[in-house]
């Protein structure tokens, strides 16, 4: 009998073997010999038909458009979060396939990741069912975005380097398709010189990256830039590099945002500040850009990356917040997230006020910053079609929103409670409730980049009616 190799066949019949294998969750090895005792049984009817007339080379529901995102999973802690990455990846109708490396299978499963993407995960650069036919060629081929995340540091001196030392690193090597990076690790493994040295070689070679974001560490104490990207952010610069227009609700819109606290000098060395970290409004922010706006974001003093995509303003105190909100108009929409302090000493001290013993304590006359909300809820020209404020209360939330909504002549208020016990400010989550004209509507504690996509969501609806 004459041998026949799956490397003789013709490459159309190659291809449909492989996606019949691929439904039927068997080897292309396997499949040949299912259908050659399927011919020897019933004379090769069914093996002619299967073969001739072969299932489209897409899913049954994947649409001829539909864009295929290869997703690698590193080994980090932060692979966790890659699990609700692929939600999210799916939910904007991406086609996802997955990777782990040996490592990630520590942390989560190909069982887990598998019934996410509702197919096989591949994990062995060497498995005989995968190889039969170079599958990491394929991947590294069938796929218009790789992501990476979580994007180890081991993993990035890999890429660096040019190795290829297991599935995902050939897969990598392999591909001529944009990669984008969700780096995370330790800030000292981050700040490490071989770590800049490998990101900037990465840059260089066309790699695009997304965070990593400054919080808490994994480990105990720990605090730093090194965290990687919320789901939702790498779902946004994905679809922003696949150039999902479909999926770009506020495209052409102009959005107007303030962030973070503000500091009012007391003397060169010393301020007026409050507990505002910047997350909500930075969050915000990275939302409305990956919505497709013209984003122009007014921050206050901020341990925080810059949103990508974002034309970031930075200043000090309330007034200079002001000028800064009037020279970006017009906008189509303004949100004052920023918690600016409300009052700032009259006459700030040139020079360091020095304490000296057996003085009395210095007074520090006060007077009234400016009210930036109501200050552009009120104009007559150059009013934003949407102006939302945010509302930081410790009591009667909801009635304080209220009068604060009627107050200010804005349109929405966003109210939340920010007493100490509750850790929103500086915290990673937060508990809304929206006030407009027609009532107040409460919203789930979330996280931040969670309440950041649904008042993005809320404000496409509004001014597009």
């Amino acid at each position: 009998m004459a041998s026949l190799t799956i490397r003789q066949l013709d490459e159309q019949l190659k291809k449909q073997l492989r996606l019949r294998a691929a439904r039927s969750g068997r080897s292309v090895e396997d499949e040949v010999r299912t259908i050659l005792r399927a011919a020897a049984d019933e004379g090769g009817a069914d093996a002619k038909e299967t073969v001739s007339a072969p299932k489209p080379a897409r899913r049954t529901d994947e649409a001829a458009d539909t864009k295929r995102v290869l997703l690698i999973i590193g080994g980090g802690i932060a692979a966790y979060k890659s699990l609700d990455l692929i939600r999210r990846l799916k939910e904007r109708g991406l086609y996802v396939r997955c990777i782990l490396t040996k490592a990630a299978e520590h942390f989560v499963t190909p069982l887990s990741a598998g019934a996410l993407v509702g197919e096989k995960v591949f994990t062995d650069l060497f498995d005989p069912a995968g190889e039969f036919d170079v599958g990491h060629i394929r991947l590294a081929r069938e796929a218009d975005l790789i992501v990476v995340a979580p994007a180890t540091a081991d993993l990035m001196a890999k890429m660096a380097g040019g190795l290829a030392s297991d599935l995902a690193t050939a897969v990598l090597l392999a591909t001529k398709t944009k990669i984008l990076l969700a780096p995370a690790m330790n800030p000292l493994m981050w700040a490490n010189k071989a770590t800049q040295r490998n990101l900037a070689q990465l840059v260089a070679d066309g790699v695009a990256l997304v965070g990593p974001n400054e919080g808490e560490m994994a480990e105990s104490g720990e605090r730093g830039v090194g965290r990687m990207a919320e789901p939702l952010e790498i779902a946004a610069a994905a679809e922003k590099l696949l150039g999902a227009g479909a999926s770009l609700p506020l495209k052409g819109k102009r959005i107007l945002i303030t962030s973070g606290p503000t500091h009012e000098p007391i003397d060169p060395v010393r301020y007026i500040a409050n507990r505002s970290s910047g997350k909500q409004g930075h969050a915000i922010a990275a939302a409305a850009a990956a919505a497709g706006a013209n984003v122009t974001l007014i921050s206050g003093p901020v341990n925080l990356p810059d949103p990508t995509g974002v034309n970031v303003i930075k200043i000090e105190t309330a007034r200079e917040m002001l000028d800064a909100v009037e020279t970006a108009l017009p906008a189509d929409v303004a949100i004052f997230a920023a918690a600016v302090a409300d009052w700032r000493v009259a006459n700030a001290g040139v020079q360091k006020i020095k304490k000296k013993t057996g003085q009395a304590t210095p007074e520090l006359s006060l007077t009234e910053n400016p009210d930036i909300l109501s200050t552009v809820a009120h104009r007559t020209s150059q009013r934003p079609k949407l102006v939302i404020g945010f509302a930081a209360e410790t009591e009667h939330v909801a009635a304080n929103a209220k009068a604060k909504l009627a107050r200010k002549g804005c349109d929405w208020i966003l109210a939340n409670d920010v007493s100490p016990q509750t850790g929103i400010m500086g915290g990673d989550s937060n508990t809304i409730q929206l006030v407009t004209a027609k009532g107040i509507e409460p919203w789930p504690t979330q996280s931040k980049q969670d309440v950041a996509a649904m008042l993005i969501a809320r404000i496409a609806a509004e001014i597009w009616k």
